[in-house]
C-alpha cells in the first residue's frame, strides 16, 4: 500500500513523498542493527526514508507520549532545516498512539474527521505539519503543538487534505493565554498583564516629583517640544527595540546578547545598574511609607511650630519669602546688605535687613524629624530606627510580591498601576476647585517662554527626563517583553505605555501646580517661591499644601499612598531584572528560586542601610544623580550601536517581522542607526562640557562625593569593556585578534527564538541552528519515549551518528524501560 502526502503552507517547502514496506528502500546510513531494521517482536520491517518517514507496519507497538514536545524537530542532512517539518506514519498497523500526562493543544482546537479508514480517527490539531497514514491506528488528541500548516491524508486513498496556515499578520491576534507558550520559562497570563506591568514600571515617582519642576524650570509650555521630540526620536525607538529584542528570544538583560556575544558587557551594566537602582528607589518608598503612616492623625504633625521635638525658633506658619539676591546669605540663613562698607579692607559694616530665617513647619519635620540631616555627605551618623523598619517593610513586600514571579505581579499590577490614577484624578479635581490662586499656579506651568529653547540644558533635560522615566537601558524592558508570547503585538503596546507615561507626566504637573498656586496665594508670594524639585516637593511644599486643605489627613494619606503604589511598579520591574539575570545565566537553579529572591532583597536591603542614616538623604541624591543618568547613556549609545551595525538592522528587521507578520517602518532604522546615537552623544559631550559638582540644596558635594559618585557609574558602565575583554580572551577558534573579534561580533547557535517550533520559521538564515540544546538533551527530537511498549532504543550513539540519524528520533534511554527487546542503530 503507498500513501501520497502533499504539504503546502505559506514560505514552506512542499513534501511529497511516497513510501512502502520494502526495507530495502531504507538509506543504508539509517539502518538499524546493521543493514536492515527488524522488530523482533514481529516480523515487521521498519521502513526509514530521508525524509523524515517512519513506518512501523504489522506489529503490536504502543507509542506511548507522556508530557514531552511532539513538535520538536530533525536536524541532519535529510532534512531542510529550514523547514524541517517531519511526517510520522503508521500503516498497516495495531498501534495505538497515545498521550499521556503532559499533552497540550495550542492555539485554535480543530477537529477533523478522516474517513476511508478502518477505525475513526479523531484529531485534535494547531497547524501542525505531521500527517498519519491511517488504516488501525487510534490517535488520541491533545498531542500535536505548531504554528506551521497541517496536511493529513488518507491511508486508503490518495487524497489530500490541505489546511493553510494564517496570514503572519494575524497570529498576533489570536494568542492563546489559557497556558503558557513557554513552559521553563513562563509566560504573562494575559496582554493586559504586561502591558499595566510596563506602565507601572515607566509611571514612577518621577513623573510626579521630576516633571513639572523640569517643565517649569525650562520655560513652561515651550519645554513640552523638546520632550516630545526627545520622546518620538530617542525614548519611543528605544523602548520598541527593548521590547522586540527581549520578545523575540524570550531572554533576559544578561542572556539577550547571542546575537554578539561580545557586547554581553551591556546587558550586565544593565543588571548592576537596576540593583544599584532599586537600593536606593526602596528608600524612597520607605520616606513614603513613613508618611503615610504619619497621616493616621486627627492632626498632622508638620502643621504647627509646636513641638518641641524637631520644631526650632525659626519654625514659621506664615514663612515669607525674601529675595537675598541683593545682599549676602549667611550661612544660618540670615541676609545682609553689602552696599554699605565702613573703613579698610578688613574692616566692614553690614546692615541686618530680615531678621532671623524663617522655615516652615513641614520642612522641620522633614530636615529634623524624619531624616535628622547632617551637615554632609561624611557624617552620616546612626541609622534612623522609624526608615530603617519603613525600609525593611518595603523589602519584604517586594520579596513577597515577586515569590511567585509575573504570575502574581501581573495581578497585583492591576491595582498598583491603576490606583494612582484613581487618586491622580481625585486630587486633580480638588486641586482645581481649590479658588484662589489656582489659575496661576497652572498658567505658570504651561505658560510657554520660547526663548528657552536656545539653551542646550533645556534639551539634556529632555533627554534625561526621557531616560529617567521611560524606563529604556535599565534592563527592566528587555526582562518584561521577554515573558511575552512571540507572536505578541509589541509596537501597539509600545506606544501605549509611551504615550501613557508621557501623559501621566503633563497630567501630573497640572495637580501639582494647582495646589503650588493656591498655597502661594495663602502666603502672599510668587509661586516661583514655593516651587521645588525631587523630595523637597513631594515631602515638604506637598504636606504644607494639604495644611491649608479642609480634612488634610485625607489627602496627606491619598498622595503617600498614590507615591507608595507608583514606586512598588517600578521596583518590582528593577528587581525582577536582577533576579531574570540570575535565573537566565544559571538556569540549572530556578528550583532555587525563592532562595535567590531572598537572598537578592536581604543584600539589597543590607546595602541599604547607609541611605537611612543621618546623612542618608546625601547619599541617595549622589546615587540619583550619578548612577541614574550617566550609566544610562552609555548603556543605551552602546545598546543601539551594537544592534543597528554589528548584528544590523536588517537582519533585526527580518526578526520582527517573524513576530509581527509585517515589515517594520522604515522610520525605526533611521532613529535606531542615526538619530539615537547621535543625540546622545550630543548630551553626553555638553553634560561633560557643562559639568560642575552635584548638589543638595545649599550642600555641594566634595571631591570625596563627587569620586564615590563616579566610583558608582563604573560599578555598572565598566562591566561592557571588562565582558568584552574576557570574551576575546576566551574565544579559541579565531588565530588573530581579527578573527577573535569577528567570532565574537556573529551570533552564535544559542541566538533566536527559544521554542523550536519558532526556531522553523527562520527560514532566512543559512544552517540556523534549530535545537541549540540538542547536545545536552541527547537531541531527543520526536518519539522521546516508547513507554511501556515491547520496543526499547538504546542511545549508545556517538555524536555523530546522533546529529545524523533520522531514524529512530530519539535517544532519551532513560525513558524506554519496562522493555522485552532492545533495538540499536548502528554505529
Amino acid at each position: 500500500m503507498n500513501g501520497h502526502f502533499n504539504y503546502r503552507g505559506n514560505n514552506r517547502n512542499v513534501f511529497d513523498e511516497s513510501f512502502s514496506r520494502n526495507s530495502e528502500n531504507a538509506d543504508e546510513s539509517f539502518t538499524i542493527t546493521g543493514s536492515r531494521a527488524t522488530l523482533d517482536r514481529s516480523d515487521a520491517s521498519l521502513s526509514k526514508h530521508a525524509t523524515g518517514y517512519q513506518t512501523f507496519s504489522e506489529s503490536n507497538v504502543t507509542l506511548d507520549r507522556h508530557s514531552h514536545d511532539a513538535s520538536r524537530d530533525l536536524s541532519g542532512d535529510c532534512l531542510d532545516r529550514r523547514s524541517a517539518e517531519f511526517d510520522l506514519a503508521f500503516t498497516e498497523s495495531e498501534a495505538t498512539l497515545e498521550d499521556g500526562e503532559g499533552g497540550g493543544i495550542e492555539g485554535d482546537d480543530v477537529e477533523e474527521e478522516l474517513e476511508d479508514s478502518e477505525s475513526e480517527v479523531s484529531l485534535a490539531f494547531t497547524n501542525s505539519s505531521l500527517a498519519y497514514t491511517v488504516s488501525e491506528v487510534e490517535l488520541v488528541s491533545g498531542w500535536l503543538e505548531g504554528k506551521t500548516p497541517l496536511a493529513i491524508a488518507s491511508g486508503h486513498s490518495r487524497q489530500t487534505t490541505e489546511v493553510e496556515a494564517p496570514p503572519p499578520s494575524s497570529v498576533s491576534q489570536k494568542l492563546n493565554y489559557a497556558e503558557d507558550e513557554n513552559k521553563e520559562r513562563g509566560n504573562w497570563s494575559g496582554r493586559l498583564d504586561f502591558v499595566l506591568s510596563m506602565l507601572g514600571y515607566a509611571v514612577g515617582l518621577g513623573n510626579i516629583w521630576r516633571f513639572p519642576y523640569l517643565c517649569y524650570r525650562n520655560g513652561g509650555g515651550a519645554f513640552l517640544f523638546p520632550y516630545l521630540l526627545m520622546l518620538c526620536v530617542v525614548g519611543i525607538p528605544l523602548f520598541y527595540l527593548e521590547v522586540s529584542l527581549g520578545q523575540f528570544c524570550s531572554k533576559g538583560a544578561a542572556k539577550c546578547w547571542d546575537f554578539a556575544p561580545l557586547f554581553k558587557g551591556v546587558g550586565v551594566a544593565m543588571i548592576a545598574c537596576s540593583a544599584l537602582i532599586s537600593i536606593y528607589y526602596n528608600v524612597i518608598i520607605a520616606w513614603s511609607q513613613f508618611y503615610f503612616f504619619a497621616s493616621f492623625t486627627d492632626k498632622l504633625p508638620w502643621a504647627e511650630c509646636d513641638n518641641s521635638d524637631w520644631n526650632t525658633k525659626d519654625c514659621s506658619l506664615n514663612w515669607p519669602i525674601v529675595s537675598c539676591e541683593d545682599g549676602v546669605k549667611m550661612p544660618n540663613g540670615t541676609c545682609y546688605q553689602d552696599n554699605e562698607f565702613h573703613g579698610v579692607w578688613n574692616t566692614s559694616m553690614f546692615e541686618k535687613i530680615t531678621g532671623q530665617k524663617r522655615v516652615s513647619p513641614s520642612e522641620e519635620y522633614w530636615t529634623y524629624n524624619v531624616l535628622s540631616l547632617s551637615s554632609g555627605l561624611f557624617k552620616p551618623g546612626s541609622p534612623r530606627w522609624h526608615l530603617t523598619l519603613s525600609l525593611f517593610l518595603a523589602w519584604i513586600v517586594t520579596f513577597l510580591c515577586l515569590l511567585k514571579g509575573i504570575k502574581t505581579t501581573g495581578k497585583v499590577v492591576y491595582f498598583t498601576a491603576l490606583f494612582p490614577y484613581v487618586v491622580l484624578t481625585i486630587l486633580f479635581f480638588r486641586g482645581v476647585t481649590l479658588g484662589d490662586g489656582v489659575g496661576e499656579g497652572i498658567s505658570f506651568y504651561i505658560k510657554p517662554r520660547f526663548e528657552n529653547l536656545g539653551n542646550a540644558k533645556v534639551w539634556r533635560d529632555a533627554a534625561n527626563q526621557i531616560f529617567y522615566s521611560l524606563g529604556p537601558c535599565w534592563g527592566g524592558i528587555i526582562t518584561l517583553s521577554s515573558y511575552n508570547r512571540f507572536h505578541n503585538n509589541a509596537l501597539r503596546d509600545t506606544l501605549i505605555v509611551g504615550l501613557g507615561n508621557s501623559l501621566t507626566s503633563l497630567f501630573g504637573g497640572f495637580v501639582i501646580f494647582s495646589y503650588l498656586g493656591h498655597m502661594a496665594a495663602k502666603l502672599n508670594v510668587d509661586v516661583e517661591g514655593v516651587v521645588k524639585s525631587g523630595p523637597g516637593l513631594a515631602f515638604i511644599v506637598y504636606p504644607e499644601a494639604v495644611t491649608q486643605l479642609p480634612a488634610p489627613p485625607f489627602w496627606a494619606l491619598a498622595f503617600f499612598f498614590m507615591l507608595i503604589l507608583l514606586g512598588l511598579d517600578s521596583q518590582f520591574a528593577t528587581v525582577e531584572t536582577v533576579l531574570t539575570g540570575i535565573l537566565d545565566q544559571w538556569p540549572q537553579h530556578r528550583d532555587r528560586k525563592t532562595l535567590i529572591i531572598l537572598a537578592i532583597c536581604v543584600i539589597l536591603f543590607l546595602l541599604g542601610l547607609p541611605l537611612v542614616t543621618e546623612g542618608g538623604a546625601y547619599l541617595v541624591n549622589l546615587m540619583d544623580t550619578y548612577a541614574g543618568s550617566w550609566s544610562l547613556m552609555v548603556i543605551g549609545l552602546t545598546e543601539t550601536l551594537a544592534i543597528s551595525y554589528v548584528y544590523g538592522c536588517d537582519r533585526f528587521f527580518q526578526d520582527m517581522a517573524l513576530m509581527y507578520g509585517t515589515q517594520p517602518y522604515l522610520w525605526w532604522k533611521i532613529c535606531w542607526m542615526v538619530l539615537c546615537p547621535l543625540l546622545i552623544v550630543f548630551i553626553l559631550i555638553f553634560a561633560i562640557v557643562d559639568y560642575s559638582p552635584a548638589t543638595y540644596g545649599d550642600y555641594t558635594y566634595t571631591a570625596g562625593g563627587e569620586l564615590l559618585g563616579w566610583l558608582m557609574v563604573l560599578a555598572s558602565a565598566l562591566w561592557i569593556p571588562i565582558c568584552a575583554l574576557y570574551k576575546l580572551i576566551k574565544e579559541d577558534e579565531g588565530k588573530t585578534f581579527l578573527q577573535k573579534l569577528r567570532l565574537q561580533t556573529m551570533p552564535n547557535k544559542y541566538w533566536g527564538p527559544s521554542l523550536v517550533k519558532h526556531r522553523k520559521l527562520v527560514d532566512y538564515v543559512q544552517d540556523f541552528v534549530l535545537d541549540p540544546e540538542g547536545d545536552k538533551k541527547k537531541l531527543s527530537y520526536v518519539n522521546q519515549a516508547f513507554a511501556y511498549s515491547t520496543t526499547t532504543l538504546s542511545d549508545r550513539l556517538s555524536m555523530h551518528t546522533r546529529e545524523k540519524s533520522v531514524t529512530t528520533m530519539s535517544y532519551n534511554g532513560d525513558m524506554l524501560f519496562t522493555s522485552k527487546v532492545s533495538l540499536e542503530t548502528a554505529v
